[in-house]
């Protein structure tokens, strides 16, 4: 679903991105671990659109995202922060961006798509001046149900989450990736990457430096790992 063939970005000279090499198959969750400026994000920016790689490509579904052929159906993008209209409840923000993507949802619809996000049928109708940053993130991911999106991408979801919230977080995720979903996350959460991941990749100063499934690997050894590599 999602491919990185020899994908690089340079901004000024500098190398933020180098030879990049990545699939992820459908119904995967490959998390990237790595300090700030590793090249997590820029390789979330390069399949979402947002930047172009300076060399290399990078395809979603099989075609180049440079092409602009990735239709914004197949994508959905949740930040640490998912930006919602604070005027809105839950309910209204959901049908506002599923119908920005071209689908007009019931209300019984979209309840149920909040309903499947984990989000309390109490809190639909809340404005979002009352959600939690976990809250918040529950109805980005209804927002991708909305769109029936195939690919996710993700950068640190779980950045400020109580243990509570990330494990309802992190179980929504593996269900989705049930569904044959793929999961691109960026995150520092090194526990939780080994919970939630399928593979785990850790970067540093634009390369890939190590990848391996989370059935090789527990959560105390790829924390030393990824002190060694930092």
């Amino acid at each position: 679903m999602l491919e990185a063939i020899n994908l690089s970005k340079k901004y000024g000279g500098k190398d933020a991105l180098v030879n990049l090499n990545l699939t992820i198959d459908p119904g995967e969750i490959f998390c990237l671990l790595g300090a700030n400026g590793a090249g997590k994000t820029t390789t979330i920016n390069i399949f979402l659109g947002l930047i172009g790689p300076t060399s290399g490509k990078a395809l979603i579904n099989g075609t180049e995202v440079t092409e602009k052929k990735v239709t914004n159906q197949l994508i959905a993008y949740i930040p640490e922060v998912v930006q919602l209209y604070g005027n809105m409840n839950g309910l209204e923000n959901l049908e506002f961006f599923s119908r920005l993507s071209g689908y007009k949802h019931s209300k019984s619809e979209l309840t149920a798509l909040l309903h499947k996000s984990g989000l309390k049928e109490e809190d639909h109708q809340k404005k979002l001046s009352y959600y939690s940053k976990g809250m918040r993130q529950k109805v980005g991911i209804a927002i991708a149900l909305s769109k029936k999106a195939k690919v996710i991408f993700m950068d640190e979801p779980t950045s400020g989450l109580d243990p509570k919230a990330t494990d309802e977080f992190t179980s929504i995720c593996k269900e989705l990736a049930s569904e044959n979903t793929s999961i691109l996350m960026a995150t520092h959460d090194i526990f939780n990457a080994v919970n939630v991941g399928s593979r785990i990749g850790i970067m540093k100063e634009g390369k890939l430096v190590h990848s391996t499934d989370t059935t090789n690997i527990n959560a105390n050894e790829l924390q030393d790992l990824y002190l060694k590599t930092i």
